[in-house]
């Protein structure tokens, strides 16, 4: 990739691609433009953009095609702030990564006016030339050169100067006679030409866009004396009319009865009729094919007129020209859309629930929303397909569900990953003008399935990026609105597409990254880790037969327990999904054949031992750690990998009330303790506390880990019941956790990730938890069977948790408040 400019005629833009159709008309330079534009005054220090090939004059607007990657960083950089710009044209061209000293001294202040991103991944810049300056000294090198500059300062002639006036009229002259005389020179060219006022922007604007050597360009440029600089121009100028006559003389000496188009139209039809007589015609055979198949399309009317038109365009078409090729592409794809082709579902419902229970264990919801759709599209006979999203941690299942869905309606299946998506075609597609246009990703899946109903996942929705390039999550706005998407538009097929009868299903981790308007088009269901019950039955069920099967293992040469299932699940991963679970277990299956292969002893029936062997000492696991110290409470946390415990540690020092908050907390958490403590004062009677405590007193919070970020509501109050046993020396009830929101009114806010929080807890040996009453619901969602050993307190009020949580007890030597912090020990 290369750095350049390339621009064919005087004027800049003109009949030029890059531009689109929301381009703004960039007017020639006025004399009172000019003048402002060198008022302004030229910054200190100027990022430097390298040119391989062109030379940027004052006050002219040239396209460049920006591909070295410190130059990409450097238009993105100075794109989002004040556009400016140092444009420098390099000694020599063929150098890659070019220092200062491989750049000319002399360059000119830039403004950047679009930006572009092109569909082969370059980026084209429109820039404007300001002021000429002069390099000094490096600032930087990296990610891009940053140089010290000052104006170069330019000597202008007076205004009643009669042999400039004549030298800027022959130049324009010239100028004039050349854009007559070249037949690849628009003539808006003269046109523009003729309504320069400014001399100076004259000399500037003829000098960039001769045809002359990047060297003698850039001589140009550092004529500090304008007069001097017109003569050089006029110079080079008359060099180029000279061969431009001489040129146009020996054509004109040269006959020729057909000219090249005609020739090659001649040779065309005769090598067309050989080929016929050889049949050999590819051409016709291959457009007589695409309509053969055209009779067989389920197309509309609108589609069918699309398809008979474009064929008919193609058969007027020169084979051999560029066009022919993307014309016969954009055939092929309307030809291989499977236009109204739909797979017809099977309505078993109780084949679809056995094929689903099959593959995947528990996600009652999941599965139960799915025979819901079957029934009701059984019912009715048609309907239009529900938008899922599915939402949890990662290894839980909600990709392979899919596959498990698909298989049990009797669809097609296809996937499509959306994680770091940032380009909006990637959905829409490009248009077809553009060389190696193709159709968005959702058309491409479509077409690989052959069918208009598949079951599509659009895999980790949540990571979609957003950028100057588009908003892909915009563009999925469409395809995932049930009211929009039977006809969605691509650029490159430029008709509408019935994606009504799709089974779109996202996937996703969280919900906070997804943008609101898409997040409200999904049916959002939550898929909540699993117990230590359930990942025993899917290890069981479906994680080491398939191990056993990829490893080339038979049934019976390896045999885990129940208990070894717990115990590996218990000491060796740490996770919401079986994912890890999954791994331990093809180690395991791993060094079982290896021993096979090597004709060693193993023992089939796998013991607590050999897993040491296998796969090292077992993971230290978070244990409730006892109630001996006031102060420390068990919480219970939520985490993108599951549900975990945390403590939080409380202490008192003599002070004068100062809160301190350690362990790296957000602000939630941080608004939390200080409701808490306000709480506290507002009802330190009930506690039987003294007022004059909380002044005499600081209390320090803090969460340990302190390298991993906190934050969120859930832990107020135990952060309330950690400072109440902080401030009383009472100790906390025996294994027991809380989590709950709180408020200044004292009320008990609901939280999420409840199931996975009781699953940290019964882990952790926890006995008994508070919840907010609003929080019985999901207890109640989970297994009897899975929870019997635990018992849970449901509150409304603050302070029935603190009353709840406190024993009567106080600790060993607790602090007197009366005596001046002394510890004294109980009598």
């Amino acid at each position: 990739m290369t750095d350049n400019f390339d621009l064919n005629g005087l004027i800049p833009m003109i009949n030029d691609d890059i531009i689109d159709e929301d381009t703004e008309f960039i007017p020639l330079l006025s004399s009172e433009d000019e003048h402002q534009m060198n008022s302004e005054k030229v910054p200190d220090e100027l990022s430097i953009l390298p040119l391989r090939n062109t030379v940027l004059f004052p006050g002219v607007v040239i396209p460049i095609t920006v591909g070295r990657d410190k130059s990409i960083n450097l238009i993105k950089d100075a794109y989002k702030g004040d556009k400016t710009i140092g444009v420098v044209s390099q000694k020599n061209d063929t150098i890659e990564d070019p220092s200062i000293e491989d750049l000319n001294r002399i360059g000119t202040v830039a403004q950047i006016i679009k930006m572009l991103r092109m569909p082969d991944g370059n980026t084209t810049v429109i820039i404007q030339g300001k002021r000429r300056f002069e390099l000094k000294e490096v600032v930087q090198t990296e990610p891009y050169i940053r140089a010290a500059i000052v104006p170069f300062a330019e000597t202008a002639p007076a205004k009643d100067d009669q042999e400039f006036i004549a030298l800027t009229s022959s130049l324009k002259d010239l100028a004039l006679q050349i854009i007559k005389l070249s037949p690849h020179i628009p003539s808006e060219a003269g046109f523009a030409l003729r309504n320069i006022e400014s001399p100076s922007f004259l000399i500037n604007f003829i000098s960039s866009n001769m045809n002359a050597l990047v060297a003698e360009k850039q001589k140009m440029l550092e004529v500090a004396d304008l007069k001097e600089r017109a003569t050089l121009v006029l110079s080079n100028l008359t060099k180029e009319l000279q061969m431009l006559e001489l040129k146009n003389q020996i054509q004109s000496k040269v006959k020729v009865d057909l000219d090249k188009q005609q020739r090659d139209y001649f040779l065309q039809q005769q090598m067309k009729t050989i080929q016929e007589e050889l049949g050999e015609n590819n051409f016709a055979q291959d457009i007589q094919g695409m309509k053969e198949r055209a009779k067989t399309k389920k197309w509309s009317k609108e589609v069918s007129e699309s398809f008979d038109k474009a064929i008919s365009k193609l058969e007027r078409m020169n084979p051999n020209a560029a066009e022919y090729s993307i014309q016969t592409s954009y055939l092929e794809v309307i030809l291989d859309l499977p236009w109204n082709e739909i797979t017809t579902d099977n309505f078993d419902l109780k084949f679809a629930e056995k094929t689903l229970n099959k593959d995947h264990f528990g996600m009652d919801k999941v599965k139960e929303r799915i025979i819901e759709h079957l029934a009701i599209l059984k019912l009715k006979g048609n309907m239009k397909s529900p938008i899922l999203c599915l939402y949890g941690p990662p290894g839980v299942g909600k990709t392979s569900l899919g596959k498990s869905i698909a298989e049990a309606l009797g669809r097609k299946y296809v996937r499509m990953s959306l994680g770091g998506l940032r380009d909006e075609a990637e959905i829409r597609g490009h248009r077809k003008t553009y060389i190696g246009a193709m159709p968005g990703r959702v058309l491409q899946n479509i077409k690989k399935a052959g069918t208009s109903n598949p079951v599509f996942i659009l895999d980790e929705i949540d990571k979609v990026g957003n950028e100057f390039h588009g908003d892909p999550s915009s563009a999925l706005l469409e395809v995932l609105d049930p009211e929009q998407n039977n006809t969605f538009y691509d650029n490159y097929v430029e008709m509408d597409y019935d994606l009504s009868k799709v089974l779109f299903i996202a996937t996703a981790n969280s919900l906070s990254s997804i943008q609101p308007a898409l997040r409200d088009r999904m049916e959002i269901i939550e898929i909540t880790g699993y117990t230590i019950e359930e990942k025993m039955e899917i290890a069981k069920r479906h994680l080491l037969p398939k191990q056993v099967e990829e490893q080339g293992l038979k049934v019976g040469q390896i045999e885990l327990s129940a208990e070894i299932f717990e115990y590996i699940i218990e000491n060796y991963t740490r996770e919401s999904g079986v994912r890890g679970l999954e791994k331990v277990i093809a180690k395991i299956v791993r060094n079982a054949a290896k021993s096979i292969a090597m004709e060693q002893k193993y023992n089939v029936n796998v013991e607590v031992k050999n897993l040491v062997k296998i796969l090292g000492p077992a993971h230290a696991k978070d244990r409730y750690q006892g109630n001996d110290v006031a102060g420390v409470v068990t919480g219970l946390a939520w985490t993108s990998v599951g549900g975990d415990i945390l403590f939080i540690e409380t202490s008192i020092t003599r002070g004068n009330g100062k809160l301190t908050l350690t362990g790296n907390l957000g602000e939630v958490m941080k608004e939390s303790a200080i409701i808490a403590l306000e709480y506290l004062k507002a009802h330190s009677s009930i506690l039987g506390l003294k007022p004059e405590v909380f002044d005499k007193w600081n209390i320090h919070i803090h969460v340990p880990e302190g390298a991993t970020p906190k934050d969120g509501p859930s832990a107020g109050i135990t952060m309330l019941t950690a400072i109440a046993s902080a401030l009383t020396q009472r100790k906390v009830k025996k294994e027991l956790a809380m989590t709950g929101e709180i408020t200044l009114r004292g009320r008990v806010l609901a939280v999420g990730g409840i199931k996975e929080k009781i699953l940290a807890a019964k882990r952790a040996g926890i006995k008994e938890i508070i919840l907010c009453i609003d929080n019985k619901k999901d207890v109640d969602d989970i297994k009897k069977e899975y929870i019997k050993d635990l018992k849970f307190h449901y509150v409304e009020k603050m302070i029935d948790v603190v009353k709840m949580a406190l024993l009567k007890e106080k600790v060993d030597n607790p602090i007197d408040f009366a005596c001046n912090g002394e510890i004294k020990k109980q009598k």
